[in-house]
């Protein structure tokens, strides 16, 4: 059975950082693409980050360019999401999905999620 586990999530002050982790267990990770997702209230889940097994990626959403930094550890099952320079509006439920085909900024096209971990960002 597939799982992933995000940590790592937490309140933190705007400018500052936070470091989300996410485990992954049940299949072999390595050639699957990682990515991560986040929901505000009331709004729909959107793709922010993701990255393949070797370590490459694809753009970032516009609105977290140059703050967050997207990175696996295939040895641990694990990837990750540094993000720096919080504001605000990266408050939201963070997710982290697993594709086990392509890039993709659509979250319909992942095919395993975690439970989520809460950002909340006070200003």
């Amino acid at each position: 059975q597939v799982q992933l586990v995000e940590s790592g999530g937490g309140l933190v002050q705007a400018g500052g950082s936070l470091r989300l982790s996410c485990a992954a267990s049940g299949r072999t990770f390595s050639s699957d693409i990682m990515g991560w997702f986040r929901q505000a209230p009331g709004k729909e889940r959107d793709f922010v980050a993701a990255i393949n097994w070797s370590g490459g990626s694809i753009p970032y959403a516009d609105s977290v360019k140059g703050r967050f930094t997207i990175s696996r550890d295939n040895a641990k099952n694990t990837v990750y999401l540094q993000m720096d320079s919080l504001k605000p509006e990266d408050t939201g439920v963070y997710y982290c999905a697993v594709n086990r085909y392509w890039f993709s900024t659509n979250s319909d096209e992942y095919d395993y999620w975690g439970q989520g971990t809460q950002v909340t960002v006070s200003s």
